[in-house]
């Protein structure tokens, strides 16, 4: 296996800082037993009727299912360690779970619904909307393009391959339209949109401002549609995070350019702005553009970090909908960061170069890494050629940075 041997290189065996307890998202006492409301809200109660909730393991930690341990386990450094056990408990929880509820995400462009579990974990379904092979017609503007299911799946195992870890676990899931969603939906705007189409499959389109209407309606086969699980991340009334706007955001218009685009000493005034001017921030901003130039994701206007850790932390890499739309153009623009800068994490560089060859190909171990996928293949096979591809043009531009 080309990702097992990957993960055991040293360069993905760097220490981690040591985690103290200020360091930790959560602090919990190993001994207690927390529950949640049944009202399905996500405040945590501490609650001596716990165990006829969760079973009981040998201390109450062991009794959290794994959605809990997974926020429980979220640092100042990392959404989840390198050598994760939960992870793959995690993940087919959210591929095979029993839905109990499905209500639609309110904001955003395009429909996605929050789908709950009978052990109270939830997460974010965002449904197919075109095939495998479908590229982004030529002539759409990035902020018109769908969201696609299999670039969640995808961003997720990239992200860790880059060692990353800045995106939450996500997972294919095959889901009943009828069974999963109209027949236990409590949401009325949502239950009103189900129609069942000409061919007799099972429709709905919710409400949202973009692609919610009978003619970008979402159809089963004739009630089986795919989509993509992703694990929430806590509350915000338990974590609070904090929104960024990115300094290379676009300009989200269809004949208007960002400044970044039009001057280019542009770093030198991000350098100077808190919170660039200090700390890691900038790097890892380069990072999150070198993940989105390789995903060819044009769609990064903000990030988002936990308030908790100040802006000595990750940034956490959300909604990735818009990456592998094109196999066969890439988006020089996206890594603009990084040649404007000239700068890059000196670990980010090594695991690049070491993605670059042939015992750990990116394409490769990626593929490996979405075959274990309930939807797999997850990518059409341009897509991946097209990340080698890319990988050598970020190296590239690198070796432009060394050598100027």
């Amino acid at each position: 296996s080309k990702l097992a041997a990957l993960f055991e290189h040293p360069l993905y065996n760097l220490p981690v800082p040591e985690v103290t307890e200020r360091d930790k998202l959560f602090i919990i006492n190993p001994m207690e037993k927390f529950s949640l409301h049944s009202s399905g809200s996500d405040e945590w109660v501490s609650s001596s009727k716990a165990e006829t909730l969760l079973p009981t393991g040998k201390t109450a930690y062991d009794t959290y299912p794994a959605w809990l341990k997974f926020h429980v386990g979220i640092t100042r450094y990392e959404l989840y360690p390198r050598r994760d056990p939960l992870l793959p408990t995690l993940l087919r929880d959210l591929a095979t779970q029993r839905i109990v509820s499905s209500v639609q995400k309110s904001g955003g462009t395009q429909l996605k619904l929050i789908m709950t579990f009978p052990n109270y974990g939830q997460a974010l379904f965002k449904p197919m909307k075109q095939t495998r092979d479908q590229e982004t017609p030529i002539d759409f503007f990035y902020f018109s393009d769908f969201e696609r299911h299999n670039a969640e799946i995808a961003a997720f195992h990239l992200d860790r391959i880059l060692d990353f870890r800045r995106i939450p676990p996500v997972s294919g899931r095959l889901v009943n339209i009828t069974k999963e969603i109209r027949d236990i939906t409590t949401d009325k705007k949502l239950a009103k949109t189900f129609f069942i189409s000409p061919a007799g499959n099972v429709c709905f389109y919710g409400e949202c401002s973009y692609y919610c209407s009978t003619e970008h309606a979402l159809c089963g086969k004739p009630d089986q549609l795919e989509g993509s699980m992703a694990a929430l991340l806590p509350d915000k009334t338990l974590a609070k995070r904090r929104s960024w706007r990115s300094p290379w955001r676009r300009s989200y218009h269809k004949s208007k350019k960002a400044e970044w685009e039009l001057n280019p000493n542009y770093c030198a005034q991000v350098r100077e702005t808190p919170p660039y001017d200090r700390g890691h921030r900038l790097l890892d901003l380069i990072d999150m553009a070198i993940l989105d130039f390789l995903m060819g994701n044009m769609d990064r206007h903000h990030y988002e970090t936990f308030e908790k850790f100040g802006n000595d932390t990750f940034l956490l890499h959300l909604d990735n909908g818009r990456g592998f739309g094109t196999h066969s153009r890439d988006e020089p623009s996206i890594l603009a960061p990084l040649q404007q800068c000239c700068s890059i994490k000196k670990s980010t560089y090594l695991r690049l170069q070491l993605l670059a060859t042939q015992p750990y190909r990116l394409s490769d171990v990626l593929r490996e890494a979405l075959a274990a996928d309930p939807l797999a293949p997850v990518l059409a096979e341009p897509h991946l050629r097209a990340l080698d591809r890319r990988l050598g043009k970020v190296l590239v531009a690198v070796g432009h940075c060394l050598a100027g």
